[in-house]
């Protein structure tokens, strides 16, 4: 609440001001617009103190994501969860095309297999070009937990150590999350991502990333890599998101408790297959979200009995839930996933939602009434 404000003075404001300008007087320490902006500064000291790091915002979360995987030597090498944001997933896919970097998908909830593909990664001939202590110099390993979007639970500390000891350095997605149920820096992680499109700002009304780490190395080569690529964002986004996280900590809490009874009344639900929520007792990574997270978050999955058309049918047949493929905003969004190229591999019949903070009857109702009509 009180960080990335302005020094209190006498009639001063209380906000941060929209620092609209593209170049500032010489003789201080900002020059140039595309290497730094008050309002951005006042959102990486919020960002920061949550993660506990030194944060960067960027364009995107593609953007900040982009950052990181470029800081790699090349070949670069990365293993990444089979189930991971489809965005960063298909940014491999088309870097490793051109030879950039190689990668190999693991399913992270096997933390020994995990960990057996990272060692036969390190291992593996070709060595990259980068000086031995550069980021990613022995391979990277991209984590998230929950993933997006079957909501698997990965042991981050064990992992995180696990892939340290062979040397290699590991980037998590926070997206899910939010620093305020789950900090992977405390957890030994390199690098923190955030896509703060979603619940950081919680609007559904901005496009923007940011990156949080430790390292001052890693905060200069990244802040390098923004200003020469120019995916920096704009003031006025930056000033949207930092308005945004000042309510993060009641949407949150109103959201998750909203996807809490959601799914505890789906999984008895006649036309509902599997609901997939770290916070229900039978969820394989209940146990180890209790001992990692402070919550479980505000994105429930489920199949629908029926598959893709009965799925699609639902979709199309909620009133107060939005048809959308972002997540994070106020307003609840549903889609089915396996619609989108790179999903094919997901169950037919998996919608992914995003709760809001809506009367908790109300959209109880809208999904059972689109889940009748969907089953005919």
């Amino acid at each position: 609440m009180h960080l990335g404000r302005p020094p209190v003075t006498p009639g001063g404001p209380v906000n941060s001001p929209v620092v609209m300008s593209s170049t500032f007087q010489q003789g201080g320490r900002l020059m140039y617009g595309r290497d730094g902006n008050p309002t951005w500064e006042s959102l990486e000291e919020v960002l920061g103190g949550l993660e506990g790091g030194s944060a960067l915002v960027f364009a995107s979360g593609m953007a900040a994501i982009a950052a990181v995987m470029e800081m790699l030597p090349v070949p670069g090498r990365v293993v990444v969860a089979g189930d991971a944001y489809n965005g960063t997933r298909r940014f491999l896919t088309d870097v490793s095309g051109r030879g950039r970097l190689r990668f190999r998908t693991v399913d992270v909830t096997d933390t020994a297999a995990t960990l057996t593909a990272c060692a036969e990664v390190v291992e593996a001939p070709g060595r990259p070009s980068g000086a031995p202590g550069q980021f990613g110099d022995r391979g990277l390993l991209w984590l998230e937990s929950p993933t997006n979007p079957l909501l698997a639970v990965a042991d981050l500390e064990a992992l995180i150590d696990g892939a340290h000891q062979l040397g290699m350095d590991v980037a998590v997605d926070n997206t899910f999350a939010t620093p305020l149920l789950q900090r992977p820096l405390d957890l030994g992680a390199d690098v923190i991502v955030h896509s703060a499109t979603k619940l950081l700002a919680g609007h559904s009304d901005v496009v923007l990333g940011a990156t949080v780490v430790r390292r001052d190395d890693l905060v200069e080569s990244l802040a390098v890599r923004r200003s020469l690529h120019g995916a920096i964002a704009g003031p006025w986004e930056a000033w949207l998101v930092l308005r945004g996280v000042r309510t993060l900590s009641v949407r949150v809490e109103r959201a998750q408790a909203n996807a809490g009874e959601l799914a505890r009344r789906l999984a008895k639900h006649p036309h509902v297959e599997t609901v997939r929520y770290p916070g229900l007792p039978d969820h394989p990574g209940h146990a180890l979200a209790c001992r990692q997270m402070r919550g479980f978050g505000t994105m429930v999955a489920f199949d629908v009995a029926g598959g893709a058309v009965a799925a699609e049918a639902v979709v199309g047949a909620v009133r107060l839930a939005t048809a959308g493929t972002s997540l994070g905003g106020v307003e609840t969004l549903i889609e089915r996933r396996g619609r989108w190229a790179g999903e094919q591999g997901l169950p037919p019949g998996l919608l992914r939602m995003s709760v809001g903070i809506e009367d908790v009857e109300d959209l109880w109702r809208d999904l059972d009434m689109a889940l009748q009509v969907a089953a005919g």
